[in-house]
């Protein structure tokens, strides 16, 4: 897979309602996103289920939208792929509920989880939190420049560096060895804008 430059992050929990946060992703597609990750750590499933179709039917062909944590809910959505993380199901029992088509992210934190991940069907894996981040409540150490580049001779799968990853410091961590760098906080102010700039910056 060839993943994008920039890899969008849409959080339920900084939007009040299903409207805002569709209004947020197609902000985000009009400054040129072409692949969007749907994170809601707090809903009820049927409510998390309810937004992401929304999400599908707003979004269309326009963009691969990921589901994050629940890969039976990738499914029943409709998406193009689960990303799962340490506490959550396997990569390979979410490749088992997904199927052998649908796309499988896995977040690592280490040089030991990610090549314990790089063993299994994921398709990308994840490495952070690259620089402080203030979007989980309990992160995980940060491993700096230093830990994108151990990742990078760890693996030849598509590398995903995340955490607190800006405009200011994004073209860093693509020199350091990502492929792609996930963002979530650094779009929120002005989606489309923000995202010009982080693909004139990405280029």
């Amino acid at each position: 897979m060839i993943l994008p430059s920039l890899y969008a992050i849409a959080d339920a929990s900084h939007f009040p309602e299903t409207a805002a946060l569709c209004a947020f992703a197609e902000e985000l597609l009009g400054g040129g996103v072409t692949l969007l990750q749907y994170r809601n750590k707090t809903g009820h499933p049927p409510q998390i289920l309810d937004q992401a179709r929304e999400l599908k039917r707003r979004v269309g062909d326009g963009a691969g939208l990921i589901m994050n944590d629940r890969a039976d809910l990738c499914r029943a959505a409709g998406f193009q792929g689960v990303h799962v993380g340490q506490d959550d199901l396997s990569p390979d029992g979410a490749r088992i509920v997904i199927g052998p088509k649908l796309w499988l992210g896995v977040s690592t934190h280490n040089p030991e989880q990610l090549a314990e991940a790089d063993r299994t069907s994921a398709d990308y894996l994840a490495i952070g939190p690259v620089f402080a981040t203030l979007s989980k409540s309990k992160p995980d150490p940060v491993i700096g420049l230093e830990g994108v580049r151990q990742a990078r001779a760890l693996t030849r799968k598509p590398l995903v560096a995340i955490g607190g990853i800006t405009r200011a410091n994004c073209r860093s961590v693509i020199e350091a060895g990502a492929d792609s760098v996930a963002v979530l906080a650094d779009l929120l102010g002005d989606p489309r804008k923000s995202t010009e700039e982080f693909l004139r910056i990405l280029r």
